[in-house]
């Protein structure tokens, strides 16, 4: 059984990727979340409705131990399964100014996004090494290409995250595993319900948020054998915001 890991997979850019890549490709869909169960099931629902099949796992990407527990319980159960696709989506954010920012806000946020790149990866990283395949996509955002006020937490998480998608992707291109960012800028989904997209889409030469499946359909590409010589590379994926 090949399979494809979406973290933070339950809900906007994560339960599009997983719709995605039931819609493109045959990988059995495992769909992490943390705390949203009802969501996680809802997109479970979505991919089987693609003739895919798929299962949740719940673990906080940030807390190395569950991560290790649970995706060990995982492939104790299914000795035979081989995950192939590892997409690392999930992410929180805590805006505010730096100047006011909790010691907590920065770490939280510096947990989800880059420790959880570290503790989901390596747990499959030498698996992948032996199988000579693997394709890992990093999801960054635009926050971490040009920074963003209020965001210096979220930013550098970001940041770090695509130093570390180009420094990997040179590690491991030779036994045929490629390691990717897409860095989307506002797209709909609950993490930017809160801003006010009238206002905001002025700033953005399309003139308007992003969906969801348009960044799906990019990682579902570079998840892809179609993507096997794209390494290290960034995809902005943001209607046209650059600094």
């Amino acid at each position: 059984m090949k399979c494809a890991i979406i973290t933070g997979g339950s809900r906007g850019i994560g339960r599009a990727i997983c719709i995605q890549l039931a819609k493109d490709t045959n990988y059995h869909i495992l769909i992490n979340y943390n705390s949203n169960e009802t969501a996680a099931q809802e997109t479970k629902q979505a991919v089987e409705a693609e003739g895919n099949t798929a299962e949740i796992l719940k673990f906080n990407v940030a807390n190395a131990e569950e991560v290790a527990s649970v995706l060990g319980a995982w492939q104790e159960a299914n000795k035979e399964a081989v995950v192939e696709v590892i997409v690392n989506n999930a992410g929180i954010t805590k805006d505010g100014l730096f100047m006011w920012m909790p010691q907590n806000d920065w770490q939280d946020v510096i947990n989800t996004s880059l420790n959880g790149f570290f503790n989901v990866t390596n747990f499959f990283i030498q698996k992948l090494l032996r199988n000579r395949y693997g394709r890992i996509v990093n999801v960054a955002s635009v926050s971490g290409v040009k920074g963003t006020a209020g965001q210096t937490n979220y930013s550098a998480a970001k940041g770090a995250l695509i130093g570390a998608t180009k420094a990997l992707a040179q590690e491991v291109a030779k036994r045929k595993i490629t390691v990717n960012a897409v860095a989307p800028g506002f797209i709909k989904s609950d993490m930017t319900a809160e801003l006010n997209e009238k206002e905001l889409k002025n700033m953005i030469p399309l003139n308007r948020f992003g969906e969801p499946e348009e960044v799906a359909h990019a990682v579902a590409f570079l998840a892809s054998d179609k993507a096997s010589y794209i390494t290290g590379e960034v995809i902005n994926i943001n209607g046209g915001i650059y600094s």
